[in-house]
């Protein structure tokens, strides 16, 4: 392939496996037309709204993001207490719901992350502009406000609305790399007096809100994303970034957040959509895992003692954590969307060891957050539920759905690559762990590198986290297909 191809190849990759999917790569006529009038970012009206725009707030993303969902802030109060606040951009308040924007994001259901391309479910116009939480601009959001205690539990919490300005806007590795002292301050820290500190408080409490959850039984996995490295328009390298210290800050803020919102919703007597992940059906081979490697766990799930089981492969065998964890995720199954009715209980979520919970820290980037942040803001204003039980059903099949749909085809567009990178391989011999076993084939993932695959001869008898050796034999790039054979 000559230079340029190699990118448009994955451009059309991606964009026909949405057709395939029935997501829309393109936004419609009929959103550019309301986009135009839509010129000012939101303003709060309600003189219950508060005006927070001079708190020390900070947000924390890649390196690239321009939409900006969220904002925080901690302050130490008596008693070794801390107040912190979570600030999420307000999206309703400038994407009305059943407009044209609206219908589209309902559609697609969140925005796609694909390595050639990203695909959002807003119009940038809003998502990386007038929804956004940039820095240094004004704007509307629902603030969530949690109490935290000495041992990192939420004691009390509530939800209302507000104006902030997002004082610095930093990124995960910078910031990560002066948190583990691996690195210098970022200069957006050093700009706003008081802000270190701040922030130092909030990785604090992190670290003590992460305690707790594992405590309960939260699971620590450690999983492989893979980055596009070009060289102009050639792509040369699928580059590996693990999960560092300001991610998990944001992932455990994030966390609470959610269960403060789902909890405030079921205060009000509102219906909410859960997020919840189901206990794991394949328990019994996570448990033949386990045993493998000296590790006993019951013979009914718990959460707890997957937990320790992770602590335990991470301490004892940590150069197989990272496929231990990818076996363990694949085998837990995947996640959905459910109702929750005022008087009634979902199942939770398993592995994050949390019985309430839904998604309402990212309106910018998934439809879901988005049709609780009008929950949240009807429930706040007094206002009845603006869907019905029935539409939430809906939305939440629907949604459950087309995250599967999201799911494939940013792995297919990453499968693709990674085929690219692979064509002048084929015939080698490589050290590999089954990562799927199901009637429709089997998996496996190379050690080095980190490739996943289809084994199409050899497969008997294996069951997902087995080791092998494996010979790859054939490659389709537009198709993702990287095909292996078992060498005994």
């Amino acid at each position: 392939m000559n230079n340029k191809a190699n990118r448009i190849t994955l451009q059309e990759i991606a964009r026909k496996a949405m057709i395939s999917r029935g997501l829309v790569p393109d936004f419609p006529a009929a959103v550019i037309n309301e986009l135009k009038n839509i010129t000012f970012p939101a303003t709060h009206t309600s003189a219950t709204d508060k005006d927070l725009r001079q708190l020390l707030w900070c947000s924390v993303d890649n390196d690239d993001s321009l939409d900006l969902d969220q904002l925080s802030y901690a302050e130490q109060l008596p008693g070794n207490k801390v107040r912190l606040l979570i600030a999420i951009a307000d999206v309703d308040a400038l994407v009305v719901k059943q407009s044209s924007i609206d219908d589209h994001a309902s559609q697609n259901t969140a925005s796609i992350y694909t390595i050639a391309e990203m695909f959002p479910m807003l119009p940038e116009k809003l998502s990386t502009n007038l929804t956004s939480l940039s820095f240094d601009a004004d704007r509307c959001a629902v603030v969530v406000e949690m109490v935290i205690g000495e041992d990192g539990s939420v004691q009390q919490s509530d939800v209302y609305l507000a104006t902030v300005c997002n004082r610095a806007k930093l990124q995960y590795g910078s910031l990560a790399a002066w948190l583990e002292k691996d690195g210098p301050i970022p200069s957006g820290i050093t700009k706003v007096d008081g802000l270190a500190e701040n922030i130092q408080l909030q990785d604090r409490i992190a670290q003590k809100m992460k305690e707790l959850r594992n405590e309960h039984g939260a699971l620590e996995f450690e999983t492989i994303e893979a980055r596009p490295v070009f060289d102009g328009d050639v792509l040369i390298e699928m580059k590996i970034k693990q999960k560092n210290r300001a991610e998990s800050l944001i992932e455990d803020f994030m966390i609470a957040a959610n269960g403060s919102t789902a909890r405030y919703l079921s205060d009000k007597k509102f219906p909410s959509l859960r997020r919840v992940v189901k206990t794991p059906k394949r328990w019994d081979r996570i448990v033949e895992l386990a045993a493998v490697h000296g590790f006993t766990l019951p013979e009914r799930a718990d959460s707890k003692s997957l937990s320790a089981y992770l602590k335990f492969i991470k301490q004892n065998d940590p150069s197989h954590f990272v496929d231990m964890s990818l076996s363990v995720l694949k085998l837990l199954g995947a996640g959905e969307y459910v109702v929750e009715t005022p008087g009634s209980t979902s199942e939770g979520h398993f592995g994050l060891a949390v019985k309430d919970y839904t998604h309402s820290t990212a309106p910018n980037r998934r439809y879901p957050d988005l049709v609780t942040q009008r929950l949240l803001k009807s429930a706040i204003a007094g206002h009845s539920v603006p869907y019905s039980i029935e539409q939430l059903n809906e939305i939440a099949h629907h949604c459950t759905l087309k995250e599967d749909d999201v799911k494939k085809v940013e792995r297919l567009v990453e499968k693709s690559a990674n085929a690219m990178l692979m064509e002048s391989r084929i015939g080698e011999v490589f050290e590999a762990i089954v990562s799927g076993a199901s009637p429709k084939g089997t998996w496996i993932r190379l050690f080095h590198p980190h490739v996943e695959g289809k084994l199409v001869n050899g497969f008997r008898g294996l069951e997902v986290g087995h080791q092998l050796k494996a010979r790859l034999i054939y490659i389709n790039v537009e198709e993702g297909f990287i095909d292996f054979e078992r060498v005994v």
